[in-house]
């Protein structure tokens, strides 16, 4: 039978804010981690994007937070800054009604503004590791001794190499006694590794089967000479000119490359990469995310949890080496219940990737 939120245990208050979020029903992993988070469990959660995870650890973290106020209650960790933002606007989202405060903290912002926003003592910190690190070690007065739970999103990536050190070094100044919620897409050795030594008797939920790609999408490929992939890229938009797109490319310089061949042509492209800065970043996701221009040019960095709020069409204009990538750059179309359209060019030299892409989802 249909839960409602009401039904997980969700209260009043939050149920309303759930409400005028348009969130009407509860998703598969919201189903599953509420009831066990309110009743005080470690969750591991392993769901994808655009699978309403972030609504599964605030909504519990908000309830347990209106039982007993304090600041500082909850950090959430992020590998991105995008996703960082994207989660704490969520949060105060569902906590505009009961005055929850939210701090954001991460690299490429002015790091005095953080510290300023700090000092008034918010109830949520949403990090980076890097930044969060940053702020523990230099600014005067701020700690994490009293934190309450901790939740770790995208912890496949937040789990390599860049953070790593970050990571153990915050485990180390916040309390053992805390709930922690680590959400991940996929399970790697890492993090089984890092549920060993944060978790406690974590309760594990899949909402998704091992690695999935949702049944309304459509996902096809196009065999063809490396030479040619620049022309047919722009037959393909021709074709979808009135929806929106996403390209993936491999490098941040592929993605400045296609912008300006494609508005030299009249398209309106905008590129997404870890060059830019964060202003430009957020500058150019709300021009898309307004509908000023209808095609995205990114990198795997831009595409990981980025709520774009739906794109009608995915093209790999170069195929991730990293089968796990696919997932999540596909991932960002047929969203919650619609359908999308994934196109994935592969050349000559891309044909043995494209291979164990196909055998990692089984299609």
């Amino acid at each position: 039978e249909v839960k409602s939120f009401r039904d997980l245990g969700v209260n009043n208050e939050l149920a309303e804010a759930c409400d005028s979020l348009g969130w009407k029903m509860p998703t598969k992993i919201q189903v599953e981690a509420i009831p066990l988070a309110l009743e005080g469990k470690d969750i591991i959660g392993l769901a994808q994007t655009g699978s309403g995870k972030t609504g599964a650890f605030a909504i519990p973290i908000l309830q347990s937070l209106l039982q007993t106020p304090q600041p500082f209650f909850a950090c959430v960790l992020s590998p991105t800054r995008e996703l960082a933002i994207q989660i704490s606007e969520q949060f105060e989202a569902l906590g505009s009604g009961i005055g929850v405060k939210c701090a954001v903290l991460v690299g490429g912002v002015d790091q005095v503004q953080q510290s300023i926003a700090l000092g008034k003592r918010p109830h949520i910190v949403v990090a980076t590791p890097g930044r969060l690190l940053d702020h523990l070690t230099n600014t005067k007065g701020f700690s994490l001794r009293n934190l309450k739970y901790l939740v770790l999103d995208e912890a496949d990536r937040l789990l390599n190499e860049e953070f790593e050190k970050a990571i153990d070094e915050i485990l180390n100044v916040i309390p053992r006694e805390r709930r922690t919620f680590l959400f991940s897409a996929t399970m790697t050795k890492k993090v089984k590794k890092l549920q060993r030594t944060s978790l406690k008797n974590p309760v594990k939920i899949e909402a998704a089967s091992k690695y999935s790609t949702v049944d309304t999408l459509k996902q096809q490929y196009r065999f063809l000479p490396a030479k040619y992939k620049d022309c047919y890229l722009v037959y393909i938009l021709n074709g979808v000119s009135g929806s929106t797109s996403m390209v993936f490319c491999r490098t941040c310089d592929a993605t400045m490359l296609l912008a300006y061949l494609l508005r030299n042509l009249g398209f309106g492209a905008i590129p997404i990469n870890g060059h830019m800065s964060q202003p430009k970043r957020l500058g150019a996701l709300n021009k898309f995310k307004a509908g000023e221009c209808k095609i995205l040019l990114c990198t795997d960095v831009a595409s990981r949890g980025l709520d774009i709020p739906s794109v009608d069409v995915v093209i790999n204009y170069d195929i991730p080496t990293n089968s796990k990538d696919y997932i999540h750059r596909v991932g960002r179309t047929a969203r919650a219940g619609r359908s999308g359209v994934a196109i994935s060019l592969v050349n000559q030299y891309e044909l043995e990737w494209y291979l164990q892409i196909e055998k990692l989802i089984g299609k």
